[in-house]
């Protein structure tokens, strides 16, 4: 380990691309991340939607993964996924969670707290008729996050729900299956900048009221 550790150690990047200053953000959080979005998309960084979703248990413990943002407008940040999942149940019993987007092509990120909750059934129903037949099926097939004995469990279970499903044009939703929002009360904009100066731009909200401030790097 001690070989890899010193190449740790000796990675280094200095960070010059652009600069982030408060006369040019937009006063509108959701305004700001909707033009960095839109340049993370326009620059064909990979997977630009993927964010990691930060959760806490009932017994304090953290944990977190990667999900896609499926929409966003100025009432919050949407993904979907199982409620069942080791996520779900976090957010059954701690309704706070946080995002975080990183784009290392352009040197950004971006960070989301607030509170969260299940969206609308018609709404989760709608997207989930959106996505591949395959991956419709999918979200029958995988008790997500459980103990599985091998992976053959859960491809006898795609072509089970496969076979059950093949005569029917619309696959039915899942109960357990469906979409978060998380309303953000914080929302931080990242831009490296040289000597690790970086610019760190922090939008907090009272009573609907978004305030910005800087931080220090």
């Amino acid at each position: 380990m001690e070989a890899i550790n010193n190449k740790i150690i000796s990675l280094r990047k200095e960070y010059s691309s652009a600069f982030l200053d408060e006369a040019d953000a937009n006063q509108n959080p959701f305004k700001q991340f909707e033009l960095w979005m839109h340049q993370a998309v326009e620059a064909a960084i990979l997977e630009p939607h993927a964010m990691n979703v930060a959760t806490v248990s009932s017994d304090g413990k953290p944990s977190s993964r990667i999900v896609l943002l499926r929409a966003f407008n100025e009432e919050g940040f949407v993904f979907y996924t199982n409620y069942n999942s080791h996520k779900g149940n976090d957010l059954a019993q701690n309704k706070y969670a946080s995002l975080n987007f990183f784009w290392p092509e352009l040197e950004r990120q971006i960070r989301i707290e607030g509170s969260i909750s299940k969206i609308d059934q018609d709404t989760s129903t709608a997207y989930f008729h959106s996505r591949p037949r395959e991956s419709q099926i999918g979200a029958w097939a995988s008790i997500q996050s459980a103990v599985i004995e091998n992976r053959k469990v859960v491809e006898d279970a795609f072509v089970h729900y496969n076979e059950k499903f093949k005569d029917l044009e619309l696959i039915p939703k899942p109960e357990h299956w469906g979409g978060y929002n998380i309303k953000p009360t914080y929302i931080e904009f990242w831009q490296g900048r040289p000597s690790r100066l970086h610019d760190r731009l922090r939008y907090t909200t009272i009573n609907d009221e978004w305030k910005i401030e800087r931080l220090s790097p």
